[in-house]
């Protein structure tokens, strides 16, 4: 996984690899300024030699600057690979999302996506960010000042070594109990975004039902969770600093101590001395800035196990080698097809599905709740693949197609109605990019959207909120049949997508379907009979099998579940979810 990630740095290697070359020269001036500062107190102020401080002094002055310029360049390159990083990862995974099927998406939750996408992708831009700077900086720190620590006293150089140990000892007890916490929080994250969108996304609902005190009461116990386990894992990484702290403050009384010895016996020199106080301040300070490196390590070890399960994932569906690029007409062969959510559990949502449909007919499909009406249409554009048996539309198996080639004849309009931030026009558009408005207005006059839309102060123009929430249902509705019908589709699917609109207007629909579009083959999924009256025949779906398949009169005569339905709304409303009275 490590090596696919590294992938992605892609077109910012070259940042990547500047990064820690500034880095190294940075460091390089910082741990050569002590040791000037010694040639400064031993061969000019101990010695009187005023030309040797200026010299020395113009000098540190001088490496100063340069560190200073080489930092500023590693903070920008290191800037732009780490967003740019972040930039890929996040394409690299929103593309892998679209080439999900249905199955493939049922297997996350909305709000686990977001989190893995927007806090766990940030987790690992800055761990990437401090191992191409930070985490480079420190251990060149570390070794280079240890290495003239060595050269100045190698006696006194061992207390650095026994600190280092005793240091490494305490950051990895540390660091193994925090990652185990830390793998537990962000998985807690999800529950919160969930939490969030879920209220935002059915507000409307939540304040009709007055339901605020126990919106808030659900957002306030997620966060709350989350809240303990960043507690925990806080109260694990707290004591980092003390542990810090003691081998800092072990360094400096044994330095003191065992460096004063040395200066009386002439062992060492004072700005030596002085120099190595300078340098074990750097070992130390390169430590901690480790054991930061450590944390945010620890937490984005987190991130990328759950942004791998996305990276990983292999979509169910995939086009065939040689694929069929071109979809005949609109016929539809179902041949004893069954269908489970979950591949060989056993649990069938449809069972042995066999009927043809002409191309060009109305179809009317009808049954209870839960019978797999909308799972029976979502086979045919192959949102999801049969478990047994074969689909077939055009005379062809729609696993044998192009998926893009077979859904752009197969127009869908599922029960769900979503509209898109942007113009009305805009939206239309996201059936057929390249239609003409001319084009546009006149499916909306199919679709009868043209009533309202002309109504409106800017017309095709009007902005339309994210979710349509400017609109009423029926009116999303029909924006949306209008969409599917600019795709000029082979297949038209309206998934219980006239349920909103008056009986009049869904008249008026079904009139313009069979004058304008007669060669499109027309699946409507209703509960309503007057929606399916006139279909050519009508398909009566049961526990996830075939009723009945047959003209709406015959059904009338010999299928009792169509007579009960139709009996229950002729005489004043009701249907298959209703017993009759």
């Amino acid at each position: 996984m490590i090596r696919k990630l590294a992938g992605l740095i892609g077109e910012y290697k070259r940042d990547t690899m500047l990064t820690p070359v500034f880095t190294a020269l940075e460091v390089f001036m910082e741990v050569l300024i002590p040791y000037v500062t010694a040639m400064i107190i031993d061969k000019g102020i101990n010695a009187g030699n005023i030309q040797a401080v200026w010299l020395f002094g113009g000098l540190m002055v001088l490496m100063a600057f340069l560190s200073l310029f080489f930092g500023t360049q590693a903070g920008r390159y290191a800037a732009s690979a780490a967003s740019g990083f972040s930039r890929n990862l996040r394409d690299e995974m929103y593309e892998k999302i679209q080439a999900f099927s249905f199955s493939n998406i049922d297997k996350y939750s909305t709000a686990g996506l977001v989190t893995r996408m927007t806090t766990d992708v940030t987790n690992c831009q800055n761990a990437f960010q401090m191992i191409i700077r930070i985490a480079v900086r420190p251990p060149l720190m570390l070794i280079v000042s240890v290495i003239m620590c060595f050269i100045i006293s190698p006696d006194l150089s061992t207390i650095f070594l026994v600190a280092i140990v005793v240091l490494a000892f305490f950051l990895i007890l540390i660091m193994k109990n925090a990652m185990a916490t830390f793998n537990v929080v962000f998985s807690k994250y999800d529950d919160l975004n969930a939490s969030v969108q879920e209220n935002v996304s059915a507000i409307r609902v939540v304040k009709a039902f007055v339901r605020e005190d126990y919106e808030n009461e659900k957002f306030t116990k997620a966060a709350g969770n989350l809240r303990k386990l960043f507690v925990k894992a806080e109260s694990i990484l707290a004591f980092n600093n003390p542990s810090m702290m003691l081998v800092v403050y072990g360094c400096i009384i044994s330095l003191s101590w065992f460096g004063a010895q040395h200066v009386v016996s002439g062992a060492i020199t004072t700005g030596n001395l002085t120099s190595m106080f300078s340098y074990v301040m750097s070992i130390l300070m390169s430590l901690m800035m480790l054991s930061m490196v450590f944390v945010m390590i620890t937490m984005s070890t987190a991130s990328i196990k759950r942004i791998s399960e996305v990276l990983n994932e292999v979509p169910d569906l995939a086009n065939p080698a040689n694929p069929v690029m071109e979809v005949k007409d609109g016929s539809i062969d179902f041949e004893h097809v069954d269908f489970a959510y979950r591949s060989g559990s056993g649990d069938n949502v449809l069972r042995d599905i066999d009927l043809s449909i002409a191309s060009g007919e109305t179809i009317g499909i009808l049954g209870p709740t839960g019978s797999g009406k909308s799972t029976f249409v979502s086979l045919i554009s192959r949102l999801y693949d049969a478990t047994s048996g074969t689909v077939k539309v055009g005379g062809v198996d729609v696993k044998d197609y192009d998926m893009q080639v077979l859904r752009d004849k197969v127009s869908v309009v599922l029960q769900q109605n979503v509209l898109f931030s942007g113009t009305i026009l805009e939206n239309l558009r996201w059936g057929n990019e390249n239609v003409t408005e001319e084009e546009c207005i006149e499916a909306c006059r199919l679709a009868c959207a043209d009533e309202f839309i002309e109504k409106m102060p800017d017309k095709y123009n009007t902005y339309i909120e994210q979710g349509g929430t400017n609109v009423s249902g029926g009116q999303r509705q029909r924006l949306c049949i209008a969409r599917a019908l600019l795709k000029d589709p082979k297949i038209l699917i309206l998934d219980d997508s006239t349920s909103a609109v008056d009986t009049a207007t869904d008249a008026s629909i079904r009139r313009a379907f069979r004058e304008k579009i007669p060669g499109t083959t027309k699946l409507i999924i209703s509960q309503r009979i007057s929606s399916i009256e006139d279909a050519d025949k009508v398909l009566v779906m049961y526990r996830g099998g075939v009723n009945g398949f047959d003209t709406p009169q015959n059904l009338l005569a010999t299928n009792e579940l169509y007579r009960q339905v139709y009996e229950t709304q002729v005489q004043g409303g009701g249907d298959f979810d209703q017993e009759s009275q």
